[in-house]
């Protein structure tokens, strides 16, 4: 069997037409990211998932961002709306781990009904007075043990709806005062700092099976963003411990320098497991596949231990609706 190349790619439309097709089987990239341009009703939807997976031959992982409130790819009238996350998480109070457990078991059913088994959740970045209003709203708290706690029930609950979880953005993005799809943020905190705030969270999750980085630049550690840096890519491997596989960071995203092709390479060469491009032409996705070049060993291994865990424990979604209903009234809107 061929080893697939280090690169998730986005698609441009609703359907699978013959030049994506031929694209996905002859670059072979590791998945495929959704976005709302791919999304319209169930059916379509759950069509469009298994087309990819015919195309690539295997039961390759289709990826999302389904985090709830602005950043929400399956909206109504098919799917519920499901609040931000930081709402979502103080409106719950004492609640909020039981809340965010059903909350993405809730998320991952919708999800693994249409063939999507990786949702790009949770946010770990700790929140601060500097977050970017980009980012504020889609955190869980503004202390690490809070961030480390509410992050781990949204994973859990997504892994035992079948959905494999990425914990995001590694190191950390909280104290970020740029929106890295714009302009590059810098951190300016010390190393000391950074550990005992942002890297702290991440590494109270550093056991879960799939993360990405941030572009974020952090002079106390590199003058790179930290998705093109090997000191970066080191540190989250070694201080915050994290084993699963790593991917970057969307590398269309303005906070990076050079091509698409050139951003995977650096990526890949820093430590990266897997190169994320999710919008533009095919021929940009083809030219970050190929840059990217294959898994590694170790990224193959990382990747089969991942997707080893999309098993749903096959609880009854109707029953998990109404305990989140009388546990923390406000938490979803019905899908139509």
């Amino acid at each position: 069997m061929s080893v697939p190349a280090a690169a998730i790619v986005g698609l441009p439309g609703p359907v699978l037409e013959a030049d994506a097709r031929a694209m996905l089987r002859d670059l072979d990239p590791w998945g495929v990211i959704l976005f709302a341009r791919n999304v319209e009703a169930p059916a379509q939807l759950a069509r469009l998932t298994a087309d990819v997976r015919a195309a690539l031959g295997r039961d390759a992982p289709v990826l999302v961002d389904q985090e709830g409130g602005r950043v929400a790819r399956l909206r109504p009238p098919h799917w519920r709306a499901w609040p931000a996350p930081l709402a979502a998480a103080q409106a719950a109070g004492a609640a909020a781990p039981r809340a965010l457990w059903l909350r993405h078991r809730l998320i991952a059913a919708e999800l693994a009904a249409v063939g999507i088994d990786v949702n790009c959740v949770p946010c770990a970045d700790v929140a601060g007075p500097a977050t970017h209003p980009f980012l504020r709203d889609r955190c869980l708290g503004e202390d690490p043990g809070t961030v480390a706690a509410l992050a781990r029930a949204a994973a859990e609950g997504s892994l035992a709806g079948g959905v494999l979880p990425v914990v995001k953005h590694m190191p950390g993005h909280g104290r970020a005062s740029a929106d890295s799809h714009h302009d590059l943020p810098v951190v300016t905190a010390t190393l000391d700092d950074l550990a005992a705030r942002d890297f702290a969270a991440f590494a109270a999750l550093a056991d879960l099976p799939l993360g990405m980085t941030a572009h974020v630049v952090f002079p106390a550690v590199d003058a790179a963003p930290a998705t093109c840096s090997p000191a970066a890519i080191s540190l989250i491997r070694r201080r915050i411990g994290f084993a699963g596989l790593l991917m970057s960071d969307d590398l269309g995203m303005n906070a990076l320098q050079g091509s698409p092709a050139e951003r995977a390479a650096r990526a890949i060469a820093a430590g990266c497991d897997v190169a994320l491009m999710g919008n533009g032409p095919l021929s940009v996705m083809a030219a970050v596949a190929e840059a990217a070049g294959p898994l590694t060993p170790s990224a193959q291994a990382r990747a089969d231990a991942a997707l080893a865990l999309r098993r749903s424990d096959g609880a009854d979604p109707q029953a998990l609706a109404a305990e989140l209903a009388a546990l923390a009234p406000g938490q979803m809107e019905p899908a139509a």
